[in-house]
């Protein structure tokens, strides 16, 4: 789900009201299980992963996307800044507070399939 998408829907623009925008978009249990064979997701529980974003409508902007060259081997991928998030939490960790990064960096690049939980 890029970002930019996303804003439009939150921005109220009658495709879909802005509460229910973000529960609906990640497609509740299962939805990464099924399509992207991540069984470790898509439940907020003790050993799953989950990402979690506290978002300020109000405040929400977008900015033009870039690329940037930071993964391993110098592997390049598309970014795109965002303005209004209160908040993003990665397994457990706040990793950004107020549009700043923290130095708390829980996640991984991820390539291919994960176990199920028990």
């Amino acid at each position: 789900m890029s970002a930019c998408w996303k804003a439009k829907l939150q921005a109220g623009n009658g495709c879909i009201a802005p509460s229910s925008a973000s529960s609906g978009l990640e497609g509740g249990p299962g939805a990464c299980e099924n399509s992207c064979k991540l069984f470790d997701r898509g439940l907020i529980k003790p050993g799953y992963k989950a990402d979690i974003n506290v978002i300020d409508h109000r405040k929400l902007r977008l900015h033009a996307p870039r690329m940037t060259a930071d993964l391993p081997a110098g592997g390049k991928r598309l970014v795109q800044d965002v303005n209004g998030y209160i908040a993003t939490i990665v397994s457990g960790a706040v990793v950004r507070r107020y549009d700043e990064e923290t130095p708390h960096l829980p996640g991984r690049l991820v390539r291919g399939a994960r176990a199920a939980h028990a």
